[in-house]
């Protein structure tokens, strides 16, 4: 789990009443799949493991730093993490519609914030060109079916491949067109995180 992105929230940003800081968590890199797929609630053989086991770890850190917890699955109704990401990350919006960040390329996945009642001192995020601007997307191209245009993401054309027997290739290793993206390879998910979370988007 890592530090990801902080902000101090404004009144559009609808952090929970009483927020100066907010504080987001998730991947930043292979170490995290290490972590969770060592821990009690990867092994118990219950659902919702991942998002278990992020509760416990973020819910920990919010204690220590007497904040407030709050995860973007558990709704609906749920938490703004993608204005939230917006408003404290330096990222923009790929080609595939997810968002792309300079260091991690499109291997950013939130798994909790922390609300914290003092407004903190935090670093200035630095901003960076759009780095899909001058590029050729080869991540549309290596999608096996077109799922990804202009005119945003067919889950429906995209659910059916996965169910089919040609959709093989992306069940093994995930989607191919995100491990296409030439930017923050070293932040790859394995072929066993990515089918984890495949799986999961799969039979949602």
């Amino acid at each position: 789990m890592a530090l990801t992105g902080w902000f101090h929230p404004k009144a559009d940003d609808k952090a929970p009443v009483g927020t100066a800081t907010m504080l987001l968590f998730g991947y930043g890199g292979p170490s995290l799949w290490k972590a969770f797929r060592t821990s009690p609630e990867a092994t118990d053989k219950s659902a919702h493991g991942l998002d278990r086991w992020s509760e416990r770890v973020v819910t920990g850190l919010a204690n220590q730093f007497g904040g407030e917890a709050l995860f973007p699955f558990g709704g609906p109704p749920y938490q703004p993490f993608i204005r939230w990401t917006y408003a404290g990350e330096a990222i923009h919006q790929s080609k595939l519609g997810m968002s792309i960040h300079a260091e991690r390329g499109l291997w950013s996945g939130w798994r909790g914030a922390v609300a914290l009642p003092e407004r903190i001192d935090l670093p200035k995020i630095t901003t960076t060109d759009h780095l899909c601007a001058p590029c050729p997307a080869p991540c549309r191209d290596a999608c096996p079916v077109g799922a990804f245009s202009d005119d945003g993401y067919d889950t429906v054309v995209c659910r059916a491949h996965l169910n089919s027997p040609e959709g093989a290739p992306c069940r093994a290793a995930g989607c191919l067109a995100r491990r296409a993206c030439p930017v923050g390879r070293t932040f790859a998910q394995s072929a066993q995180q990515a089918t984890f979370h495949l799986e999961a988007f799969r039979v949602a």
